[in-house]
């Protein structure tokens, strides 16, 4: 009874959930404009208070521990996706496109990630039941994805977009100006492509590299697909509206990826432990469980998340302030 239940409270909440997607979509694409600040804020508070609710319904349904895995799920796609802007910020300024149609860019940005993200959990998933020591791997490529979050610089990221978009550019035939939110256009009689199906191929492209990332994470807090998917859709609902309210402010938020970066490496250690708890290598222990390795509870990664985040931006924020008072002085 309790499955059939829980059934239907995927089907329901997926319906919902997409529903809402689309009617996000169709107001962008009928109505293209700069959000004000206010407004921003209003609808990155009203998607976070939805999945707060969300995670009461599991809470009150279904028990605390999958409504911690999903908060856990939730607020660790949220930090990912926060560096995620980053790039779009980098991909906007590279490419001049105007404020009006940004929305637009972000929308389709975010629809790419959901499709990929989708299609990344189902094979996640596949492999974790047919594979259980591929949280091994997970494990090492976050470890290996938080030390190269940590010592990266946003120089780096803006080699890899340029190379990128000169490749873009040499294999198809670009218009110099935008034409609206179009693809493409005529230029003296002869069509071509405008400049936003390169911003398009170019989100799309990053949404893949971020897609590696993000879902090897969350399988280290929650291992039900549901949950997982579930938990990216809440993380990238108010992305383009986080976009619009800070602004060049990503920048200054200094410390921001050392957060991250020490999550993605809590997560690797988490997935590794519970690798060697579970075991079934020939080649390790003689194929038996490690039963001194401690299984990290979701509690605790709950935790250690809501922290790094917090450390990480307030840390940001003073470092901010004395930059600021600093260069008043002078």
């Amino acid at each position: 009874m309790a499955e059939t239940s829980y059934f239907w409270f995927e089907i329901i909440s997926m319906a919902v959930l997409t529903a809402i997607l689309i009617a996000d979509v169709l107001i962008i694409f009928k109505r293209p404009h700069i959000p004000s600040n206010r407004e921003s804020t209003i609808w990155i508070v009203a998607y976070a208070l939805l999945a707060v609710v969300f995670g009461g319904v599991l809470w009150q349904l279904f028990g605390p521990d999958k409504a911690t895995e999903f908060y856990a799920g939730w607020l660790t796609e949220y930090s990912l996706s926060i560096d995620n802007l980053f790039v779009f910020v980098i991909i906007m300024t590279r490419f001049s496109v105007p404020k009006k149609y940004q929305q637009e860019v972000l929308m389709v940005g975010v629809v790419l990630a959901l499709i990929l993200r989708g299609i990344f959990i189902l094979v996640g998933a596949a492999l974790i039941e047919s594979f259980s020591a591929i949280f091994y791997l997970f494990g090492a490529f976050l470890l290996y994805t938080a030390w190269h979050q940590a010592f990266r610089s946003h120089d780096d990221e803006e080699e890899t977009e340029s190379k990128l978009i000169l490749w873009l550019r040499k294999h198809i035939e670009v218009s110099k100006d935008f034409d609206g939110a179009k693809i493409r256009t005529k230029v003296n009689g002869k069509k071509m492509f405008t400049p936003m199906i390169v911003v398009f191929i170019t989100i799309a492209v990053t949404d893949v590299i971020f897609a590696f990332d993000s879902i090897p994470a969350i399988f280290g807090i929650t291992t039900s697909p549901f949950l997982v998917f579930a938990a990216n859709i809440f993380a990238l609902m108010g992305l383009r509206q986080l976009y619009f309210l800070l602004g060049g402010l990503l920048d200054k938020l200094e410390y921001l990826k050392y957060g991250i970066a020490f999550i993605l490496g809590f997560i690797g250690v988490k997935l590794v432990l519970h690798a060697m708890h579970e075991n079934e290598l020939p080649f390790i222990n003689g194929g038996q469980h490690i039963d001194w390795a401690p299984e990290i509870s979701t509690v605790t990664s709950l935790l250690v998340i809501v922290a790094s985040m917090a450390v990480a931006t307030i840390a940001s924020v003073v470092k901010m302030r004395s930059d600021e008072a600093t260069s008043h002085t002078k």
